[in-house]
């Protein structure tokens, strides 16, 4: 089975020396404003090009008590602008949706005592203004050549799109990976029930690997956030990784915890990563018994992947309660919940085909 190395670096949302604290919702929210391809962007990575520092802040409604001097522009936004009057010393105030320029080469003046992690004067009072006023303010050094983002007591050092392109490409690679042992996990996990052989193990195996992708995908979906414009060809591919993989774990929560599947599908979710690494840690949460402990699913999940309609399924479930039963049934007893001579012998059709499929190995 593969393994995945170094797992806190795998899941670390954004990388250890450009974030202070964890990014909430609305930070993610601020992301998206400076992705590749808005206006806003642009115009940073125009000031990278030309070696330019710059301090713009997104005024809330709490920023102006805060400035001193400077002009107004009152005129709307383009990245040209931007970069003209960031020629001059100041900062540039712009509306907090980013489509107007408001003040030019003003002086911030936020609180001295807040405190900060920044050594310059410029990055000093961006993390200062960000959070005495929760505004998102932006910071390039000349020096560093590099773009610090400032939004309430969090910080974020933006990233070129050709490195987040290499980040997400390689974590696309490790989802890849994944996806082909899920696939195996899956397909054993088939076989198994169908020969009344599955265990507990086998089921968590299977949730295990789920759970494992859902946390990599929403790493990709954040490097997405960043890359903006630039991120089409990793969206489609995420896709097409992720496709059908959610709707295999509600079924096979419901083959074996019936009505309590959402219960345990919480149950899995609020799993750090640690922990679900370990198959058994799984097993002992969510059915509190020796992990290789036969067990047998209702039938929901296979029997769904027939041809059977979702009445004659119920009934099948509904009269022998598990999928073994139903596999074991007699001809009279499964004719007297079928109905008729022409629907068992339907019902044995798609069993038999059913197990072929499996057999060979044909994706279902």
């Amino acid at each position: 089975m593969a393994e995945i190395q170094n797992p806190e670096e795998i899941f670390l949302p954004f990388s250890k020396e450009s974030l202070e604290g964890e990014p909430e919702k609305d930070f993610i929210d601020v992301l998206k404003m400076v992705a590749p391809g808005t206006s806003l962007r642009i115009a940073l990575d125009d000031f990278l090009n030309a070696k330019m520092g710059a301090l713009i802040v997104l005024d809330n409604g709490g920023v102006e008590p805060l400035i001193d001097g400077g002009f107004r522009v009152n005129t709307k936004f383009s990245a040209q602008k931007l970069v003209e009057l960031a020629k001059m010393d100041g900062a540039i105030i712009l509306s907090k949706d980013a489509k107007e320029i408001l003040y030019a080469n003003t002086l911030l003046s936020p609180d001295v005592s807040i405190p900060t992690k920044e050594t310059g004067t410029r990055h000093k009072a961006a993390e200062r203004t960000a959070k005495q006023t929760n505004s998102i303010v932006i910071a390039v050094s000349e020096r560093k050549n590099k773009i610090s983002l400032f939004y309430g007591n969090s910080s974020y050092q933006l990233q070129r799109s050709s490195e987040i392109l290499r980040r997400a490409s390689e974590t696309l690679q490790i989802l890849e990976k994944q996806r082909d042992v899920f696939d195996e996990l899956l397909s054993e996990l088939n076989s198994l029930e169908l020969r009344r052989h599955s265990t507990i193990n086998d089921v968590c195996s299977v949730l295990q690997r789920v759970e494992i992708m859902k946390r990599i995908s929403e790493l990709v979906q954040r490097y997405l956030i960043e890359l903006g414009q630039e991120g089409v060809i990793v969206k489609m591919r995420l896709k097409e990784l992720m496709g059908g993989l959610q709707k295999e774990e509600e079924m096979i929560l419901k083959d074996y915890f019936g009505p309590n599947h959402s219960s345990s599908l919480e149950i899995l979710e609020k799993m750090d990563f640690d922990f679900l690494l370990e198959p058994m840690n799984i097993s002992r949460l969510l059915f509190e018994e020796l992990h290789d402990k036969n067990i047998s699913p209702k039938g929901l999940r296979l029997l769904g992947k027939t041809n059977l309609l979702d009445r004659y399924v119920d009934l099948l479930i509904g009269n022998f309660h598990d999928f073994s039963t139903i596999l074991g049934a007699s001809n009279e007893e499964l004719l007297e919940v079928l109905g008729s001579e022409s629907m068992l012998s339907f019902f044995r059709e798609e069993i038999y085909n059913l197990k072929e499929k499996i057999n060979l190995g044909k994706g279902l």
